[in-house]
Order: C-alpha cells, then sequence, then structure tokens
C-alpha cells in the first residue's frame, strides 16, 4: 500500500523511524526491536541508511522484513550523496522485487570524515534532482515519494523565504507528502505550516518527533539539524541531565506531551524517531494516548 492512503481518515497517521544495525552486526541483531515496535501499530515504518550511502543493502532487507513478516508499511530512505544514476535505478529494482511500494528522498548527510563533501560533484546535487529522477523511472514512476522539510529552516538556507522556494520545487517534483526534522517547540511547527500554506503546499505534512533521552545528544543534533531548544526544554535537561533515568522519564513525558498537542491541532501525522528503543517508544505512544485502539 502507498502510505499517502493512509492520510484523511480523521486521525493522525502514527509512524516509526528505525535504523539499520552497525555494519560489523548482523541485519538480524535488530529484529527484535522491529517485532516490538511493529506490536504498537504504527501506519508505517521508515528506514533509514548512513552517511553517503552506507547501509543501503541492510536499508532495504529490513524495509522488506517490516512489510513481509509484520504487515506494517515500510518506506526505505534513499539519498542523493554517494550514489549514481544507476545505483538508484538498481535500488528501485529492488523495491520493486520486493514489493516496496514508499521511499523518502533525502539529499541526505555527507561522510562522517569527509565535512566539506561536494555534492555537486555527483549525480545529485539536490533532493528534487533525485525525486526526479524516481518520478520519472520505470521503477519508480508509480512510487509514494516523501521528502523532508525543516519547519525552522536548512542549516544552509540563509532565509526561510528561501527554504520555503526549496521545499516547494521539491514538492512539485513529486512529493506526495512531507516528514518534518525533529523540533522541539511545536510553535516552529504550526508557523511552518502556515507559511507551507501561504506558499501553495497542500499535501499532507508529518511532524517529527525526536525524544530527549541524553542531553549531550540533543543538543548535539539539534545543532546539526538547526532545530532550536525552548526554555522549558533547557531547564528539563539542566535539571535531570545527569541523571539518565530522570531524563530519560522527563524526555518521554516532553515527548508526549508535544504529541498530544499536536493531535488535539489536527497534524496529519506524528513520527516518531524511535533510536530503535522499542521500550520508550511504547511508553511515548500511551502517555500521549495514541496507542493503537
Amino acid at each position: 500500500m502507498k502510505i499517502i492512503n493512509l492520510f484523511g481518515s480523521g486521525k493522525p497517521v502514527v509512524s516509526f523511524e528505525v535504523f539499520p544495525p552497525k555494519p560489523e552486526m548482523p541485519v538480524s541483531s535488530v529484529y527484535g526491536a522491529l517485532e516490538k515496535l511493529t506490536a504498537l501499530g504504527p501506519g508505517y515504518m521508515s528506514v533509514t541508511y548512513g552517511a553517503a550511502g552506507g547501509s543501503r543493502n541492510s536499508t532495504i532487507e529490513i524495509s522488506s522484513t517490516i512489510k513481509a513478516c509484520h504487515g506494517i508499511e515500510s518506506m526505505a530512505h534513499f539519498t542523493c550523496a554517494g550514489h549514481s544514476y544507476g545505483e538508484i535505478d538498481n535500488m528501485l529494482l529492488q523495491l520493486k522485487e520486493n514489493g516496496l511500494e514508499n521511499v523518502l528522498a533525502l539529499r541526505g548527510d555527507p561522510p562522517a570524515d569527509d565535512p566539506g563533501f561536494d555534492f555537486s560533484k555527483g549525480a545529485y546535487r539536490y533532493a528534487s534532482e533525485l525525486i526526479s529522477h524516481i518520478r520519472s523511472s520505470e521503477a519508480g514512476r508509480n512510487l509514494c515519494i516523501a521528502a523532508a522539510a525543516y519547519t525552522e529552516g536548512h542549516t544552509e538556507s540563509l532565509r526561510l523565504k528561501d527554504d520555503l522556494e526549496h521545499l516547494r520545487h521539491k514538492v512539485d517534483c513529486g512529493v506526495d507528502f512531507l516528514v518534518t526534522q525533529l523540533f522541539f517547540d511545536n510553535r516552529s511547527f504550526y508557523n511552518f505550516m502556515d507559511r507551507a500554506a501561504g506558499a501553495g503546499i497542500s499535501c499532507p505534512v508529518t511532524a517529527g518527533i525526536m525524544p530527549v533521552y541524553k542531553a549531550d545528544q540533543i543538543k548535539r543534533i539539534a545543532a546539526l539539524c538547526g532545530a532550536s531548544i525552548p526554555a522549558k526544554l533547557v531547564l528539563l535537561m539542566d535539571k535531570y541531565g545527569a541523571s539518565p533515568d530522570d531524563m530519560r522519564k522527563a524526555g518521554i513525558e516532553y515527548a508526549a506531551a508535544q504529541i498530544r498537542d499536536l493531535v488535539e491541532n489536527n497534524t496529519a501525522g506524528i513520527h516518531l524517531y524511535t533510536m530503535n528503543r522499542p521500550v520508550s517508544a511504547a511508553e511515548i505512544i500511551d502517555a500521549a494516548g495514541i496507542g493503537p485502539a
């Protein structure tokens, strides 16, 4: 099933993001977490892969397992970084052969050992080019394509106006729905939705929520993706940051409160960045009141 068909029921589409194990670990090492996460009844699950295309084979294998073994729709991440046209076409054929109908098309992160990675030297410089290629290809033209949105603007955009223009172009290239990067202040999401509507972007937008389990980790991630940290969350991290268990509990409640507010304001979807932690994901889903009926 194409994920776009899940929207419009009057209830938010709840989804999870998972990532493959490290290269030195077997793919099967993530299967226990998958079984517990799929039992929570998400509408679909997305599967990441590493910078510059690392672990892409594992991504497709895990995506196939989610659908074939657990009956949950899956969405494989594809990125511009590190891929040729032929490699993307081959990956699209693998999706088709495994009965997968959804893909999240991203520019992707540069390799960790090459922060100055030049996207312009590859086959695709921007996600919009990857989206156009997928949409025009024989194996990808009928896929459901999702793309990323940044509620506070991409770190490389000087103006929110410019970022919104790039997003509108990306959508026009063939995007069915959007998934936002993490944010910790719901006002940034609502403001983004107003700006997007004003720019003529009308496809469903899913809100990306990342729980705060470790204060230092979140500060680093927020800095990389350009997400601001509101005063309320700063106070929580200052109060509980030295106690891992207390920080985890506070982070779960903070994420659940974000989700409750988003649901009350008719957000189309909630995408939980699970970090492969099914127990914490279950606690968030329960506290937010969005578990399976």
